[in-house]
């Protein structure tokens, strides 16, 4: 279980997006902004919201996200990373959406334009990327901001932020042997539960082992639109990773870097244009000292985020 840091009687927000800052940096970054920070902040306490109902859904998630300000944020560099990817997503999107019409994000029991009873007409392809654009709306709370699915979170994170809400839950039970015996099932069969569970990662790769051939021109088509979660999906399943760690390669790469790193989806070097572009725009993109490298023998490193 991660160490909570101890208070320093500063004030605990401060000090908290402090500690926050030092964990996102990267290498060539002074400092992040406000704006990445607080983002940042927010997609984690909604995820430290939705693991907690995993465990009980009437718990005082507000209680319990006041209770780590005061005390350090569990789960460190990991959560930190995991967060900032999302964060750092949802900015680069955001901009692209103000020159660019997103594809329209469905919730999860919307149809598909010109769905029907008759769904068997849809085919494969079709159904393939809708599945990915829902796993895509599943990163968005009801009020449509940015968070992270639970089945999108990477399983040991998401196993070791289910024991530091146990225990911080634990704590406010008093150590009742019954009812600490109830929790700790309750840890194991959420913990079990998540094996099971699909996101962008899984979304992609079915989608993409369903392009086959076509996925260079998918992906081409998916710059051309600033479609930037298809592409990342893409991405990954080319190189085999995970969503998130594409997302953070990409995002923190160097412009020359990115024809390597895409160089699995066998894109056109004139068809990047729009992805440079847009990548150049987005203000205060943390960027690795070297390039993002993945692949293999070379996946994207510690610290070059």
């Amino acid at each position: 279980m991660t160490e909570s840091v101890p208070s320093t009687g500063i004030d605990p927000l401060s000090v908290r997006l402090h500690e926050l800052a030092g964990h996102f940096a990267a290498p060539t970054a002074g400092r992040l902004t406000e704006e990445q920070r607080a983002l940042s902040l927010a997609i984690a306490r909604r995820l430290v919201a939705d693991v907690a109902a995993r465990i009980d859904p009437a718990m005082d998630t507000g209680d319990l996200w006041s209770a780590w300000l005061n005390a350090g944020i569990p789960g460190g560099v990991a959560l930190a990373k995991a967060c900032f990817a999302r964060a750092e997503e949802h900015r680069w999107r955001e901009q692209s959406a103000q020159r660019v019409a997103p594809p329209p994000i469905l919730a999860d029991d919307d149809e598909a334009p010109g769905e029907s009873a008759a769904t068997l007409s849809i085919s494969a392809t079709d159904r393939a990327q809708l599945a990915l654009r829902i796993a895509d709306r599943r990163r968005f709370d009801a009020a449509g901001h940015p968070a992270l699915a639970v089945a999108d979170v990477d399983h040991d994170l998401y196993r070791d932020l289910l024991r530091d809400i146990a225990a911080w839950r634990l704590d406010t039970i008093g150590g009742d042997p019954v009812r600490a015996a109830a929790l700790g099932d309750r840890v194991r069969a959420a913990t079990d539960d998540h094996k099971g569970e699909s996101g962008m990662t899984d979304a992609g790769a079915a989608y993409a082992k369903i392009l086959g051939k076509d996925m260079p021109r998918a992906a081409a088509d998916a710059i051309a639109r600033h479609d930037w979660s298809t592409l990342i999906a893409l991405a990954a399943a080319a190189w085999g990773r995970a969503y998130a760690d594409m997302a953070l390669a990409l995002l923190s790469a160097q412009t020359a870097a990115l024809p390597s790193l895409l160089a699995p989806l066998r894109i056109d070097r004139a068809a990047l244009t729009p992805l440079e572009a847009s990548l150049a725009m987005l203000p205060a993109r943390a960027v690795a000292a070297d390039g993002a490298e993945i692949g293999g023998e070379s996946p994207p490193r510690d610290g070059q985020w």
